[in-house]
């Protein structure tokens, strides 16, 4: 009975020994693995190619299986991976376009859009896009963007100006070496205006006191006028009262005493004959 104890322990010894055994040959193989193979839990196996991944790994009767890459995927070396790389999307709504097509041995590379710099590069191309700072009027464009730097916007100094489009600030319009007027001043931002003297301005300055002074001596001329008509009228209406009370006057005379106011006339003697006696 002891005898049997004793062997089932020598047994599990055993067993135990060489699982430790193989588990270290494993591990120095994985570990030992040429370049062109990968480890496993079996051992090392074949990488695949290019453009294909591990479909199953090998054993120690098979070699590996490998398959294609599927499309808008990719592999671009020897691997021993279990699926392929997903595709790189150039998203327009970000700035980016296609520089170089996807296929299953390299991925795509995108680059950005025009108006827009890359805020992060990679390989020979953009993975993020921002787009060209607009400059603001009263700024001037010191440096246009390029694919890999922002716009530069500088402000304009006193008496100058800019919409924000040009790359130099203008000078304000003197309107007096111009032989015009100011009608305007300039700001950063736009420009001086300037309009014509116009030739009415002094005239209308020196006519309307002559026309107020035009209208006082016609007012007065009207007034003075208006008074002698005035005048006039009641030297006329006292005559006419005059000789109204006149003419009654002699009128009643006459009612009263009528031969008073006939003219005395010469008394004649009767013609006497010359045949009879006087």
């Amino acid at each position: 009975m002891l005898f049997f104890y004793v062997e089932f322990i020598f047994k599990i010894y055993l067993g135990l020994l060489l699982f430790h055994i193989d588990f270290i040959d494993n591990a120095t193989a994985s570990a030992n693995c040429r370049p062109a193979e990968y480890s496993t839990e079996e051992g090392c196996c074949p990488n695949c190619p290019p453009g294909m991944y591990v479909s199953r790994h090998c054993t120690g009767f098979r070699s590996t299986s490998c398959a294609s890459c599927t499309e808008g995927t990719f592999q671009d070396g020897d691997n021993g991976r279990e699926q392929c790389f997903a595709c790189k999307h150039c998203d327009a709504g970000l700035g980016l376009k296609v520089k170089k097509s996807c296929s299953s041995t390299s991925d795509a590379v995108c680059e950005v859009l025009d108006g827009f710099f890359c805020s992060d590069s990679n390989g020979g191309g953009c993975r993020a896009a921002q787009r060209h700072t607009v400059c603001s009027p009263g700024q001037y464009i010191g440096q246009r963007g390029t694919a890999d730097k922002d716009t530069e916007c500088l402000h304009c100094t006193d008496g100058t100006f800019s919409n924000g489009t040009s790359t130099s600030c203008q000078n304000h319009t003197k309107c007096e070496s111009k032989e015009l007027k100011q009608v305007k001043p300039g700001t950063d931002s736009t420009d001086s205006e300037c309009g014509e003297h116009s030739p009415q301005t002094g005239l209308v300055a020196g006519v309307i006191p002559g026309v107020i002074l035009l209208m006082a001596l016609m007012g007065l001329i009207i007034a003075i006028i208006h008074r002698k008509n005035k005048r006039g009228k009641e030297t006329q209406l006292f005559a006419v009262g005059a000789e109204k009370t006149d003419i009654t006057k002699r009128v009643w005379r006459l009612a009263v005493c009528p031969d008073s106011l006939l003219p005395s006339l010469p008394v004649t003697s009767p013609l006497m004959s010359t045949d009879s006696p006087a």
